[in-house]
């Protein structure tokens, strides 16, 4: 299906195409994200070093003082991007950038055979969703990569501290997007916090994020098994997706007053052009309202959808303002024909949200 991204100079959005599902010889792309100091170099300095028989390409975004590895790479000369990839004894390989990491990748697909998955930092006040937008909207770069999840690394005993920074201008503020954001969050550094203090900043993750996976870690030790192959973006997920949905729950706000999830299930068939007029005015037009007369910003969007004439589930998956609709490997048959729907944002609200899906697209495909 195609991916579609609002271009602020055009009148009509322009449409790009997505693959659907990744072909066999496409590299996984996964992107740590997290405040400095959280532990995302500490993290994978030790993908870099252990051995786990995996060949992964590691992006450090400036490397900070200090590193164990500081001296091996190459870094920015005069202000120019100079990059060196260096081969590791495990197997992996590695290079330090200053810019988003794009330009490395694709420096990076000429040693195409050496690796089988890359790791990307992003600088700690980044927002990972327009990270990944760029893997969505460079059609080049999707014929040889994927986005396969995003990762937000938390620091147990400045994580709270950071959630509740105050945001001048009624901006977001940056931990709590990066979790609303995350299709996994790592807890570091446990040993540092009480388990009463670790219980309330795992319970303020979750009520940015009911949808996330949370690891909970010392010195960014993980297993990679759980950090790999998550496949946040791709139809594999389709019935994994379905089932995680029906566990979702709507979230009330703890910290950032306004970044919550809310989720939803309606029965019946929709019509895919009316599903599409749903999506572009909750993320283009953002014409839908809260009580309070506040303008819906959605960061993420999954969901399952049945749609009018088709067999299989389809998988709705949305960042910022670019989402893309594919077919799964799922058909409905026998199960009920359900579309459930989870929204990741500021200034939801649940009962208009439903009401809206209900009046444009349920309506409008149990006609056809």
């Amino acid at each position: 299906m195609d991916g579609m991204v609002l271009e602020e100079e055009d009148d009509c959005p322009e449409l790009v195409p997505i693959l659907p599902c990744p072909p066999a010889d496409q590299i996984p792309v996964t992107i740590i994200t997290g405040y400095l100091g959280a532990g995302k170099t500490t993290l994978l300095n030790y993908i870099l070093t252990e051995q786990h028989n995996k060949r992964i390409a590691v992006i450090l975004n400036e490397f900070g003082e200090g590193s164990a590895l500081e001296k091996s790479l190459a870094v920015s000369q005069a202000g120019e991007l100079y990059e060196e990839w260096l081969e590791l004894r495990n197997g992996c390989l590695c290079c330090s950038v200053k810019d988003n990491g794009l330009k490395a990748i694709e420096n990076l697909m000429e040693k195409k055979g050496k690796f089988d998955y890359i790791l990307l930092e992003t600088t700690g006040l980044a927002d990972p969703g327009a990270v990944a937008s760029m893997f969505w909207v460079d059609a080049e770069l999707g014929s040889d990569i994927y986005l396969d999840g995003i990762i937000t690394v938390i620091d147990a005993k400045y994580g709270l501290q950071q959630l509740t920074e105050e945001k001048t201008g009624g901006l977001v503020n940056e931990a709590a997007r990066q979790i609303a954001l995350a299709d996994l969050t790592i807890i570091n550094k446990t040993d540092l916090v009480t388990e009463e203090e670790l219980a309330q900043l795992r319970d303020d993750v979750r009520s940015i994020n009911g949808f996330v996976k949370i690891l909970e870690t010392q010195k960014s030790r993980v297993d990679l098994s759980e950090v790999l192959d998550l496949h946040s973006f791709d139809n594999k997920d389709g019935a994994n997706l379905a089932e995680k949905l029906q566990l979702v729950k709507s979230t009330r706000p703890h910290l950032d007053k306004s970044i919550v999830t809310v989720t939803f299930e309606v029965a019946g068939n929709v019509s895919e052009d009316d599903l599409n007029t749903f999506i572009q005015n909750l993320l283009w037009e953002k014409t839908f309202k809260n009580k309070a007369g506040l303008p819906m910003t959605v960061i993420r969007l999954k969901g399952i959808v049945s749609i009018a004439g088709k067999d299989h589930q389809m998988m709705l998956q949305g960042v910022h303002e670019l989402y893309e609709l594919d077919e799964t490997p799922q058909l409905w048959g026998e199960e009920p024909e359900i579309n459930r729907l989870v929204f990741i944002g500021r200034n939801l609200d649940k009962d208009i949200l439903q009401e809206e899906f209900i009046s444009t697209v349920v309506q409008g495909g149990n006609r056809n």
